[in-house]
């Protein structure tokens, strides 16, 4: 295809020289409100607003009303899945990773379960050498011979 020929299909025209065209309403797929794509569309919000909706409401409730009868581990347990679980919609949908090939969700998701493990890691660390340092006796007789 020779670069000044324009088909109907391939629209990678509109991405060279002036882009304007990309936010003008040219690829615009919905003319109508009232066509089965919007209404499809309209219907996709709605769910995604319920979804999310009800899995904060469950988290405010959660806050409010179990933290006098569950232990305290239990809870940041059940708030931490709520939180992935809200947060890998958020991506999915709102990041489109849900649209994207598996291996490159994959090659996106890895590298962030490490950091996370990497985060929780260091917090770990932190407490034990906190709890070392509180208990260390070496550090009492240091202070007292001063």
């Amino acid at each position: 295809m020779s670069h000044g020929s324009h088909d109907e299909n391939n629209i990678q025209h509109l991405y060279e020289g002036d882009q304007s065209k990309l936010y003008s309403g040219v690829l615009a797929h919905h003319h109508d409100a009232k066509s089965p794509e919007s209404k499809a569309q309209v219907a996709k919000i709605w769910k995604i607003t319920l979804i999310l909706s009800i899995i904060t409401i469950a988290e405010v409730l959660g806050g409010l009303y179990l933290s006098e009868f569950m232990a305290k581990w239990l809870l940041n347990a059940i708030f931490l899945v709520l939180t992935i679980l809200k947060s890998a919609y958020i991506v999915s949908v709102f990041m489109h990773l849900g649209d994207e090939v598996k291996w490159f969700r994959f090659c996106v998701l890895i590298p962030l379960t490490l950091f996370i493990w990497f985060i929780i890691a260091f917090i770990y660390d932190g407490g034990q050498w906190k709890i070392f340092n509180e208990n260390n006796p070496a550090r009492f007789d240091y202070h007292q011979t001063k």
